[in-house]
């Protein structure tokens, strides 16, 4: 029986994934092997040697101590794009009430309580104040064209929209997934040059951290409505806040309210509603079980953010998983402690991240005791992280 650690509220649709014959899940298990979390902070948790990996069910990772877990041989896993519907209608909300100025329009009608049959005279006197452009035919860049991204675009252009798409790391999943519409941006300038409205959709890092700021602003179209649904620091807060004020920008709306944001003329402040409804909590909940299920049960590693990806169909008569650092000689000595015993290698494959490395061996030995040996002797490498047969 595996037991697996439930450290939030999970879909139970997700939780369903796993065999009630094979698998047992709580908050309360011991000896877990795996471990499904949405947004509890395990940086302070200390793991048992029996985890084996880490879903966390939702795309960002930052309350898991990956690094660490990588240290301990943990896979962490996400789960890339099972949101990404949920994000992609909230970004197309923004878009219309950023243009028609539905918000203050909305506050404004408030005000008009009490007045009686006066209210529609006040109406058609006051409405002129909220006037805002229809987004057919506008241009819209998209930054970042990933599962969210590649939605966005292909949305805009079903409803009438011009749309640039910027991506240097375009998957080729993602290059058939979107509209031959999209016209390819070579690089930023053309977005900043062309586009009516911009949407960001890429992770942050140390080289994204606050890339719209006060210069790429000033390259942008006057007047230029801006998303951010991704991460809050991608996006310099007095930049923005002085390009709203002098109106270089003329909305900006974010997923992700700071104190300097609300209540700023012209921002649209959404308090983090890009991800949670009902069908993406599955969705990532679902994806999330299995990734760990296909990993428990047969190796493979799928949307891993510490591990290499890495899945190959079994063959051969045992199976045995590997993670070690990335350094020269390492695979050679593994496959001579099993070639040296006589044991052939009926398939094998192996891929590396940064520091760390993994590699699956399938062998032609049905004698359980001889593989725990042979496991034992990798184990023993001063390189090996964590070795287990399947």
């Amino acid at each position: 029986m595996y037991n697996i650690k439930t450290y939030n509220k999970i879909s139970k649709i997700g939780l369903d994934e796993f065999d009630a014959a094979k698998y047992a899940y709580g908050d309360e298990v011991e000896n877990p092997v795996g471990a499904i979390v949405r947004s509890a902070a395990l940086h302070d948790v200390e793991f048992p040697e029996t985890l084996l990996a880490i879903a966390r069910a939702g795309a960002g990772t930052n309350n898991i101590p990956c690094d660490r877990c990588a240290e301990e041989g943990i896979v962490v896993f996400n789960t890339p794009g099972a949101n990404a519907n949920a994000v992609k209608e909230l970004v197309i909300a923004g878009i219309l009430l950023c243009s028609r100025r539905v918000i203050p329009a909305i506050k404004w009608a408030e005000t008009l309580k009490g007045k009686g049959d006066e209210v529609g005279k006040l109406v058609e006197k006051g409405k002129g104040a909220f006037v805002g452009p229809e987004i057919k035919g506008k241009s819209i860049g998209i930054i970042g064209l990933g599962a969210i991204g590649v939605l966005v675009a292909n949305s805009c252009n079903a409803l009438g929209m011009k749309v640039y798409g910027y991506d240097p790391y375009l998957s080729v999943n993602s290059a058939w997934s979107l509209t031959h519409n999209a016209i390819h941006a070579m690089d930023l300038s053309e977005i900043y040059d062309k586009c009516d409205y911009i949407s960001i959709h890429v992770p942050l890092t140390p080289d994204t951290k606050g890339f719209i700021n006060k210069d790429s602003i000033a390259a942008m179209k006057d007047g230029v409505r801006i998303l951010n649904f991704a991460r809050a620091d991608l996006v310099d807060s007095a930049s923005m806040l002085d390009a709203l004020y002098d109106g270089k920008v003329a909305a900006y709306v974010t997923d992700f309210p700071t104190d300097e944001m609300i209540g700023a003329d012209g921002v649209v402040c959404i308090p983090h509603l890009g991800a949670p409804t009902p069908e993406s909590e599955d969705n990532c909940a679902v994806m999330a079980a299995n990734e760990l299920v296909d990993y428990i049960e047969n190796g493979n590693i799928v949307n891993s953010v510490n591990m290499p990806n890495i899945s190959m169909p079994k063959s051969g008569d045992a199976r045995i998983c590997v993670i070690h650092k990335n350094v020269p000689t390492v695979i050679n000595r593994i496959t001579g402690v099993i070639s040296d015993d006589g044991i052939n290698i009926s398939n094998m494959l192996n891929k590396s991240k940064k520091d760390y490395a993994y590699t699956m061996l399938d062998i032609d030995e049905k004698d359980l005791t001889k593989v725990e040996t042979l496991a034992e002797e990798i184990k023993a490498m001063p390189e090996i992280i964590r070795v287990r047969i399947i």
